[in-house]
């Protein structure tokens, strides 16, 4: 189920012990087995391994409340595109993610989402200045067989790079 695990030293300022970080894939019964909100948490608190994307692109999933989830991540250098900026996708990326768990975290046992669309808008570029950035995904319906979400992607400033919107599938797994 892991495929890698690291060591995150946030120790060096406020003294709490290192946090071991795991990624991969848990077994569906795990996830048949919890609540959205429940197994969104257990990524954060690292009881579940987080989504081996989040170790490629380097974000994590920091904040989950029901109908809300929140990412954080730095964008660099390596993620450019060919005219000097941050490729859209990791923006798409993040938003997607916060749009997609904020669904999750609304979700009963047993039930599951994908993303039908995502819609995105760039408002400005990100570079390997704009320091890290925040994505936070809201609920706005969720229903039966559809829910939808909004996502903001932000600096540490507050300054809006994105927005967006998205429409999944719910279903039983």
């Amino acid at each position: 189920m892991i495929q890698s695990t690291y060591f995150s030293a946030s120790a060096v300022t406020d003294r709490t012990p290192p946090t071991i970080h795991s990624y991969g894939v848990p077994p569906l019964e795990t996830l048949r087995s919890m609540s959205g909100l429940a197994f969104l948490e257990a990524i954060i608190a690292g009881r579940l391994p987080s989504p081996p994307i989040t170790e490629v692109l380097r974000f994590r999933l920091v904040e989950v409340g029901r109908g809300r989830a929140v990412f954080e991540g730095t964008p660099g250098r390596d993620f450019y595109n060919p005219i000097g900026s941050v490729h859209g996708g990791y923006a798409a990326t993040l938003l997607d993610s916060c749009m997609g768990c904020a669904v999750h975290s609304t979700l009963p046992q047993g039930q599951g989402y994908a993303t039908l669309e995502i819609k995105v808008n760039m408002v400005r570029a990100l570079t390997e200045a704009t320091g890290a950035v925040r994505a936070e995904g809201r609920i706005l319906h969720t229903g039966r067989t559809t829910a939808t979400a909004e996502g903001r992607l932000t600096d540490a400033a507050g300054k809006l790079y994105g927005h967006g919107t998205t429409t999944c599938a719910v279903f039983g797994i």
